[in-house]
């Protein structure tokens, strides 16, 4: 009891950190989950000019997509994708190509948009600024080769992106970020590894290193609202309960579009932890959830996450994130440590990573097993001694 007050005491004061600004965090840093369909699903239910009712954006099942989008003319999908291009690049069951095809369109209406704002002189320059800059986001989106899986450009933004060919991919990875991911930090240039592009890209040149012949994709997915700072969303389950239902269908949309030989492995950084742990009860059996930088995946230990999951953790020693009380009180906290003896998954080494965001950074032995996790490589994974307590 004593641990736990001690730690209670700890997340408000996480909470409260600059004493007076406490408020202002709690009003102004508290996002607002999206669990709607995007832009133009009203008008694609109403949409009867192809003779027969399009699927529901927001009750469809990922199986059914696939099946209407593999019954359709090449006209037919031509206009779908032109006229709805938020509503088709969003749909989970869609072939990724037309996702792809139909998200160029989107975020360049995305581009067009803020560049018309950044242009306004009725607009503060505050205003402006900001356009400019979800302009220039977008453009970056619409570089030669990209592959954008997901788009929409609600609140601060959210995108995935696929690196590798996820239609024949033999072996599929789904990095699952954390606080403050966003179209904005997507990807950020000069610390990749600080955003959900990079630390994908790290990891899909890792598997393609170790296994050259392995037919592997990684989708950084940023199809959540994120925590934004140390206010109250980090250390409450809501945003990853407005999450998790996104994700199930993203894995089942992957498992009607694609050729994998296995399930996609998540890999699942800091609060992107407490998603994959909400989501675990309803994810197919045999996937493997892979945590670090975890503050807890919301549970008291792996048994509660079902049976469907096999759960590998690592935390390297300086990352700050293990200085955050492990427990739950009163709807605070992320519950356990995943990385402790109590837990009960599988603890995998980090050596020669540094801080919460260093775990895939080119030789450290995290990098090298999340290749192997993401491969099915498991003889070959470096395990690590757990953590005493929780």
């Amino acid at each position: 009891m004593k641990r736990a007050a001690m730690g209670l005491f700890a997340t408000v004061a996480v909470l409260a950190d600059t004493g007076a600004a406490a408020a202002q965090a709690a009003a102004g840093s508290e996002q607002i989950a999206i669990t709607t369909p995007p832009a133009g699903s009203a008008q694609w239910v109403a949409d009867r000019s192809l003779g027969r009712v399009l699927p529901d954006p927001a009750t469809a099942a990922p199986r059914d997509v696939a099946a209407f989008f593999a019954s359709l003319t090449e006209g037919d999908v031509d206009r779908l994708v032109t006229g709805y291009p938020l509503v088709v690049g969003n749909l989970d069951g869609v072939p990724p190509e037309l996702r792809y095809r139909a998200n160029r369109l989107a975020v360049a209406a995305e581009r067009d948009r803020a560049r018309t704002q950044a242009a306004d002189p009725k607009l503060t320059h505050a205003a402006r600024a900001l356009a400019q800059a979800r302009a220039n986001d977008s453009d970056h989106l619409l570089e030669r080769g990209r592959q954008i899986l997901a788009f929409d450009p609600r609140g601060r933004g959210l995108v995935s992106e696929v690196y590798g060919d996820l239609a024949s991919a033999q072996r599929v990875s789904v990095l699952v970020p954390g606080s403050e991911a966003d179209l904005g930090h997507f990807d950020q240039a000069a610390e990749p590894l600080r955003s959900p592009a990079g630390m994908a890209r790290a990891l899909y040149e890792e598997e393609k290193r170790r296994a050259s012949g392995t037919r592997t994709a990684v989708i950084a997915w940023t199809g959540y609202v994120t925590p934004v700072g140390l206010g109250p969303d980090a250390v409450t389950s809501r945003l990853a309960e407005a999450a998790a239902p996104r994700l199930e269908r993203l894995l089942d949309g992957l498992a009607v579009t694609g050729r994998t030989d296995a399930p996609p492995t998540l890999f699942c950084h800091s609060y992107g932890s407490v998603v994959c742990g909400t989501a675990a009860p309803a994810i197919h059996n045999g996937t493997d959830v892979v945590v670090f930088g975890s503050p807890g995946m919301g549970v008291p230990d792996a048994s509660a996450l079902g049976t469907g999951v096999r759960v590998w953790a690592t935390r390297n020693p300086s990352d700050w994130i293990g200085n955050v009380p492990y427990l739950e009180v009163g709807g605070l906290g992320h519950g356990a440590d995943p990385t402790s003896a109590a837990f009960g998954s599988v603890v995998i080494s980090s050596a020669g990573a540094s801080g919460h965001n260093g775990y895939l950074s080119p030789e450290t032995a995290s990098l090298r097993n999340f290749a192997e996790l993401g491969l099915g490589h498991y003889d070959d994974v470096r395990t690590a001694a757990r953590r005493d307590g929780g």
